[in-house]
């Protein structure tokens, strides 16, 4: 597990994608560190080396013959419930699979918010009914599903879903599917949901670079 701890009360707990603890992840940990929240990154696929863009289907083998969604959710509920004694606030922020382990989590009374971004899985799983707020971002040309078909199927009134340009993938810089401006929409929706801002924090209210 990657962790960064500064003190704080509060914590954003951040699911990786399905490559495992990459470069992409350590960025935002970095990032959301250095804005006032310690970071808790869990290595739920048990990696100790990170799967390569390249390795995308070895990726995703590994996860689903290995781990699952389960096995996953599991473990991330057990360590909110391990955390929660020490925080005031639990953000629980994921992508990919990530965001769809977020989500099964949302049930839970110790999480603040979830954020999940293109959790594709999610559709899977729209019996849950979230005891936090949600928000859901996705990239307007998903190959897999319908994102405007899943949006309008997440009606519960605190869930807050978001349709960006591009595709799976916007959100990460190293990636080949990365799209800038989605990537730091994405980024100022994140702040002011957890931050429960009643205005949308802009990317150069934050910037640290």
């Amino acid at each position: 597990m990657l962790r960064l701890e500064g003190g704080s009360k509060k914590s954003i707990i951040l699911l990786h994608e399905i490559y495992g603890l990459n470069d992409h992840i350590r960025q935002y940990a970095e990032h959301f560190f250095r804005t006032g929240y310690d970071i808790l990154c869990p290595n739920f696929i048990h990696k100790e080396k990170a799967f390569t863009y390249d390795d995308e289907q070895a990726a995703y083998t590994h996860f689903i013959n290995q781990i699952g969604f389960d096995q996953a959710s599991e473990e991330i509920s057990s360590l909110i419930k391990q955390e929660s004694v020490h925080y005031e606030e639990i953000h629980v922020v994921g992508f990919s699979i990530g965001a769809t382990v977020a989500w099964l989590c949302s049930r839970m009374k110790e999480v603040t918010t979830v954020s999940g971004v293109y959790g594709s899985r999610i559709r899977d799983a729209l019996n849950i009914e979230p005891a936090c707020p949600v928000l859901l971002v996705y990239g307007e040309e998903e190959k897999s599903f319908d994102v405007k078909k899943l949006a309008a199927s997440l009606t519960a009134e605190n869930i807050f879903v978001h349709i960006v340009e591009g595709c799976h993938g916007f959100a990460d810089p190293y990636g080949p599917a990365y799209h800038e401006q989605s990537y730091k929409t994405t980024l100022s929706l994140i702040h002011s949901f957890i931050q429960r801002e009643k205005k949308v924090i802009t990317y150069d209210d934050f910037q640290i670079d």
